[in-house]
């Protein structure tokens, strides 16, 4: 079986993109582990589809694998790639689309700078369906992480976040504790893991260690999630700059009941096709 394909990025979360409305594509976590090695197959982060949408309201569907082959709710990153993937394409003629994926539906548009601007939809905060195990919600949580307690802000952007605060990024111990939280019994269906240093109420600096693939150079549901965390305990802004190690997104949080505004660059690197 030969594959086409497209690497892209955002900010460095690097993706393979399939066009699944051309070719049929059903693969195995195993082939979807193969793709994303970095020694063997292609490497990145995740694998994207791009599929014909079955719901009347959506043009088209998305759907997410990480590097482990397990498939995802959400991408933030990845919606911005998908969205310059089926414009710059022709697959559409619109500049605004509506994206079905396993937490609702999206709404990318490109802007004219060739970024991309995301309605990435209402955070939810209630622990059920985060999910997280928790008797009541909260701004904030605390968890027994090894021999130390730890602060937490969760939330789901379409998919799990926690959140923490340190005064350092540099050398927060993002590899280390960021694993243990991901697989915390607290968290379900693992989480990602924000570690977020506020610079002042306008800026923030942010790594994320994703559920299945490790730390990122970028999370766009992540600085989402941390926008929203940092918002509901009053520490920032409705506009912030949020600096990641590939770059800065632009995120935009009004408050309650509200979505949540990303935007931010896609980039392609090359095209190409692997025989599994």
């Amino acid at each position: 079986m030969i594959l086409k394909f497209t690497k892209m990025h955002g900010l460095g979360n690097d993706f393979v993109v399939f066009d699944g409305t051309q070719q049929p594509i059903r693969l195995s976590p195993e082939q979807y582990q193969f793709i994303a090695n970095r020694h063997f197959g292609i490497g990145c982060d995740q694998i994207l589809l791009i599929e014909k949408s079955n719901n009347p309201q959506a043009d088209f569907r998305y759907r997410i694998f990480n590097a482990d082959g397990g498939e995802v709710e959400q991408c933030g990153n990845g919606i911005r790639c998908f969205a310059r993937y089926v414009i710059d394409k022709k697959l559409t003629r619109k500049t605004t689309i509506a994206v079905t994926t396993r937490s609702g539906i999206v709404y990318p548009r490109l802007e004219g700078n060739g970024e991309v601007t995301v309605n990435m939809g209402i955070p939810e905060f209630e622990p059920r369906r985060i999910p997280f195990l928790a008797e009541n919600k909260s701004v904030d949580y605390l968890l027994h992480i090894g021999n130390q307690h730890i602060n937490i802000g969760a939330v789901s952007v379409g998919n799990p976040h926690a959140i923490l605060l340190v005064d350092d990024l540099d050398s927060a111990p993002v590899a280390k504790l960021g694993a243990l939280i991901e697989q915390d019994k607290h968290f379900p269906n693992k989480v990602n893991v924000g570690f977020m240093q506020v610079i002042n109420s306008d800026h923030i600096r942010l790594r994320v260690y994703e559920r299945g693939v490790g730390e990122t150079l970028a999370c766009g549901t992540g600085a989402c999630a941390a926008v929203v965390v940092g918002r509901q305990q009053g520490l920032i802004n409705d506009k912030v700059t949020v600096q990641l190690p590939g770059g800065n997104l632009f995120i935009y949080w009004p408050g309650n009941g509200r979505p949540v505004w990303m935007t931010g660059p896609a980039s392609y690197v090359y095209e190409g096709s692997i025989t599994l």
